[in-house]
């Protein structure tokens, strides 16, 4: 399939943007860029919006509950990491998305605010995701929600920090999950798939020049090979990890890796739905108001959560 028409559309739109020189741009200088909401309407409504804070040893993150219509008493909870190559993106870039989630998948939704890239290199924003993880669970009743219903996802480096908590859930005996939500997730640092060879350019919205330097600022200029928990490809063992969903898109340099991954989650064992999204590109979940069609997806994802956690 070519390029969705919405999605051309919207291409041509961010060709008039300012281009990023990723040879010399600073974190400061690309979160001025980006970290702007895109807002074309009013926000989806839910039942209700609360922002918080989640008190961790040593710091404190941000954080957002969204409870959606009818979800009764004590619904399931999604704790939800932005995408932004673990360098920019906020609760605010995507309180979109998680009103979304919230509404197609009944369930309530905690978007977390984890330290960011490069001032908290990994495994900080692991840290922050994982510990906000147990913290959601301590604190369930106080948030409203069921404990014992439990998801994570995540979209872009979002999704490898979902990925990467439910890893760590399960080896240090963490919260148990029923579900882990990626949505065209980093899993690799091969810049030389297909995927990346085709839709690397820039063309595309994301270009290949971007991941590699968001992958700089996340593990250091200096880090080379593969980081256990960093590049989820090269994890030892895949095994006996929660039921997961991947949404990748056609015209994203990620697509490879995602359905990769994908892949050797089903060959360890586990149920796993994963999809390729013809016509889209990265970020398309956070496109919908510009791309109505990227709607079916988010809907969908959002029937997976539901099933897994009723």
């Amino acid at each position: 399939m070519t390029v969705n028409p919405q999605v051309e559309a919207l291409l041509g739109f961010f060709a008039q943007m300012p281009q990023v020189d990723y040879a010399t741009i600073t974190s400061t200088q690309v979160r001025a860029l980006m970290d702007t909401p895109m807002q074309m309407a009013a926000p989806l409504a839910v039942a209700s919006v609360r922002d918080m804070t989640i008190d961790l040893p040593g710091r404190t993150l941000p954080a957002r509950l969204y409870l959606p219509e009818d979800a009764g008493e004590s619904p399931p909870l999604l704790v939800f990491y932005h995408g932004g190559g673990w360098v920019i993106g906020t609760i605010d870039t995507h309180d979109g998305t998680c009103r979304a989630l919230a509404r197609a998948s009944g369930a309530a939704v905690l978007s977390v605010g984890y330290r960011l890239a490069p001032e908290t290199r990994f495994p900080g924003p692991l840290d922050d995701c994982f510990e906000a993880l147990v913290w959601a669970k301590e604190h369930a009743r106080d948030l409203g929600v069921d404990g014992s219903r439990l998801a994570v996802g995540g979209d872009s480096a979002g999704g490898n920090l979902a990925a990467a908590v439910a890893i760590r859930a399960r080896d240090s005996g963490g919260p148990a999950l029923r579900h882990q939500l990626l949505i065209y997730p980093v899993t690799s640092k091969d810049l030389t798939t297909a995927s990346y060879r085709e839709n690397g350019s820039g063309s595309y919205f994301l270009s290949l020049n971007a991941m590699d330097w968001f992958w700089q600022q996340y593990l250091g200029p200096q880090s080379e090979g593969h980081v256990e928990g960093a590049t989820l490809l090269t994890t030892a063992d895949l095994s006996n990890l929660p039921p997961a969903s991947l949404y990748m898109a056609q015209y994203d340099p990620l697509r490879d890796e995602g359905v990769a991954y994908g892949e050797a989650l089903r060959a360890a064992g586990n149920s796993v739905h994963s999809e390729v999204v013809p016509g889209m590109i990265h970020g398309f979940f956070s496109m919908f108001e510009a791309v109505p069609d990227a709607l079916p997806a988010i809907a969908h994802a959002g029937a997976q959560l539901k099933t897994a956690l009723a």
